[in-house]
């Protein structure tokens, strides 16, 4: 019974799963598809076939914003203990006409409780329509790369990269949420990102 004991204590324990927190909204809750349909199901899918010790949690909430996501990432961090956090907000902020500083001031936060946490971070980047003006629409886009740079960390530049611009193909009937054939195309967009992270 000892030398039972005793082998078992001797043989290599398995580690758990390292896990990947996708912290996002509509874009990466999947919207309008099944869930494994989505670029973040089909990221874990990518992951088990590289043979990757990482598990995927989606905490994306359709509607969410910056500030949303400020008030909720602690108790995210908290539940999950997330190695890597994919950092997909801000998109809402934008369509809404949110305060650009508010909006940079809430990422800074995420990011900041993300470290403490000892996360890597993922900044995901977002662009806007055009007729949302062209001194928002590079005020918008500024802050994700602005960040990145100060913050020392590694940026999609954007989600939507590839397709933005052809609505009728890659996106569901509402103009506005990606469909079945873009979500391939977001996974690839944010594994090249990713996978140095890994």
């Amino acid at each position: 019974m000892r030398l039972i004991v005793l082998l078992l204590f001797l043989l290599p324990q398995t580690a758990a799963a390292a896990t990947v927190l996708v912290f996002g909204d509509s874009l990466s809750a999947g919207y309008g598809l099944p869930l494994d349909q989505t670029w973040v199901s089909l990221l874990e899918r990518k992951l088990r076939d590289e043979k990757r010790d990482y598990r995927v949690v989606n905490a994306s909430i359709s509607g969410e914003t910056t500030a949303g996501g400020r008030s909720r990432i602690e108790a995210a961090l908290s539940t999950h203990r997330p190695a890597i956090v994919v950092l997909a907000l801000g998109a809402n902020d934008g369509l809404r006409g949110h305060d650009i500083g508010a909006m940079r001031a809430n990422l800074e936060a995420i990011i900041e409780a993300c470290r403490k946490f000892n996360a890597k971070v993922l900044l995901v980047g977002m662009r806007l329509p055009p007729n949302y003006g062209p001194a928002y629409t590079e005020k918008f886009s500024a802050v994700f790369t602005t960040l990145a740079k100060e913050k020392n960390l590694p940026l999609v530049p954007f989600l939507l990269e590839g397709f933005a611009d052809r609505p009728d193909y890659y996106f569901q009937t509402d103009g506005m949420h990606p469909g079945q054939r873009a979500q391939p195309l977001m996974a690839e967009t944010v594994w090249r990102s990713l996978r140095p992270l890994l």
